[in-house]
């Protein structure tokens, strides 16, 4: 691996170990979306970029799934996706979801509920909410886990 690699650089520069680096690098995550959602592509897209091995199903029973994997409705946004244990909802950043695999917290997953714009999937051009990523338990109780501003 070359030191200008992303990963490596964000394991020596991140403040991250660089096995837990390495360790979420090429990851399995699976997303369920809408087949006519844009935005979902788009989140899928910045997942790949950011060396997630992304396998994609559409359907039209997502709230069936969002249901069945125990997810609150005030953190529902458009894609539900499943990585090891746990849950992501919406459009979490890649970065996030290396930093929950590397930290490994007690948690059911993260969200980003609705669909901020500026978030990754939601571009449009240099606008951009605030918005924060949710880490949240089986009982559905948050906290904060990341702020974009």
């Amino acid at each position: 691996m070359k030191a200008s690699h992303p990963l490596l650089r964000a394991a020596l520069f991140g403040g991250t170990t660089l096995l837990s680096t390495l360790a979420a690098a090429g990851e399995a995550i699976t997303v369920y979306k809408s087949p006519t959602c844009g935005c979902c592509e788009a989140w899928i897209g910045h997942l790949k970029d950011n060396g997630f091995e992304v396998t994609a199903h559409d359907t039209t029973a997502i709230n069936r799934i969002k249901a069945d994997a125990g997810l609150p409705r005030n953190l529902a946004s458009c894609h539900t996706a499943f990585i090891g244990d746990y849950v992501i909802e919406g459009h979490v950043p890649a970065a996030d979801i290396h930093r929950l695999l590397a930290e490994a917290p007690k948690a059911r997953g993260l969200s980003v509920p609705g669909m901020p714009i500026g978030s990754p999937g939601m571009d449009m051009g240099n606008r951009r909410d605030a918005y924060q990523v949710l880490l949240f338990n089986a009982d559905g109780q948050t906290r904060p886990f990341a702020r974009y501003d």
